[in-house]
């Protein structure tokens, strides 16, 4: 088209009737030409020729609008990434978290903030000792986060086609983190007892092996599922909190839901931040259920703790309302890089393979 090889001067100049145009050819460009101009800054030439804006069509794929026959597996592959990496590089944190939740902590372990409690871990027990019972973390967190993930934004997308078609719906995004925090606590639960259990202050228990088969045979299999509703009880408020937070961060911060760094990082922050704060007298009765502190069972109560009435009762007798807040300040402080490591990296691997797949696509 003539039109594109025609400089700044060629507009200002206004178009010349050219061989081959027709007058009323010539006069409607001369009317498209003075509506380009009369849009530009000031009416000056920056904005007289300036052609409707096409989408580059190698411009990368819609990340949000997965390939059919694909979605599930990129979400389970990014999510399991995304939660290994998440509970690795946060685990010193949520080691010093379980201690700073005991209800009656021995005198050595009784510590004022985090960062003291950490370096006291690492000097009096050794700088490997905040991370034992890494390995069955990592172990757990990779099935459990890609079901979470995958569960997530498929229910996601289709309560949202119900509620809001062509929209975003929070209560979509609620009850979709709701379900699919069944699947998720269902996978991690047993790790979590293991876990929580090798990270207590004088814990007994120096491998994986070791734990599971004491609780195995103290305590049967029951145990590894004791905590199951309580943790059902905590993560369905703080998986509804966090994700519809994250999706109304995202609404502001990332209209266009295109792949954006800095946006998922920081609506993960405070979306962790806001659900971890919430969910703290919860999480308080989750650590007895699955740690059974002993100092707790010899002051007011004979045999195991079950269910959370029980924990709530449990928690209040040792130590009254403030009780319900011990740790706070850690559950926060690892919630907040957690969310953040966990959406950036999902958001990213999400976007990777998607992408790749596209390639492969448009290469056949």
């Amino acid at each position: 088209m003539e039109l594109e090889g025609r400089g700044a001067g060629g507009v200002a100049g206004g178009p010349a009737a050219g061989p081959g145009r027709s007058p009323g050819e010539s006069a409607l460009l001369d009317g498209w030409l003075q509506r380009g101009v009369g849009r530009g800054a000031g009416g000056g030439e920056a904005g007289a020729c300036r052609p409707p804006v096409r989408q580059d069509p190698d411009s990368g794929p819609d990340y949000e609008a997965l390939p059919a026959g694909a979605t599930v597996t990129t979400h389970m592959v990014a999510g399991a990434v995304a939660g290994i990496l998440e509970h690795c590089v946060m685990y010193p944190i949520d080691c010093v978290k379980t201690r700073m939740q005991s209800l009656q902590p021995d005198p050595a372990a009784r510590y004022r903030n985090v960062l003291e409690a950490l370096w006291r871990i690492i000097r009096t027990e050794g700088l490997w000792r905040p991370m034992r019972g890494l390995n069955v973390t990592a172990t757990g967190a990779g099935p459990a986060h890609a079901l979470y993930f995958a569960c997530y934004e498929k229910l996601k997308k289709t309560l949202s086609d119900v509620i809001h078609p062509g929209g975003n719906s929070h209560i979509a995004n609620g009850a979709a983190g709701c379900v699919a925090t069944l699947l998720h606590d269902a996978a991690m639960n047993p790790a979590e007892v293991v876990k929580q259990r090798m990270q207590m202050y004088n814990s007994p228990y120096h491998r994986v092996t070791d734990c599971v088969r004491a609780v195995w045979q103290n305590e049967g299999a029951g145990a590894f599922y004791r905590s199951y509703t309580t943790q059902l009880t905590m993560n369905v408020p703080f998986q509804a909190i966090h994700f519809m937070t994250y999706e109304f961060l995202q609404e502001h911060f990332n209209p266009q839901r295109r792949y954006n760094p800095s946006s998922h990082v920081l609506s993960g922050a405070c979306a962790g931040a806001v659900a971890a704060a919430a969910t703290t007298p919860l999480d308080v009765c989750k650590t007895l259920l699955n740690t059974q502190e002993s100092l707790a069972l010899n002051s007011h109560i004979t045999g195991h703790i079950t269910g959370m009435a029980s924990a709530f009762r449990t928690v209040y007798q040792v130590g009254g309302v403030t009780a319900y807040f011990r740790g706070v300040q850690a559950r926060v402080i690892y919630q907040i890089p957690s969310t953040a490591i966990a959406w950036s990296v999902y958001e990213f691997f999400k976007y990777l393979i998607t992408k790749r797949q596209e390639e492969w696509r448009a290469s056949k």
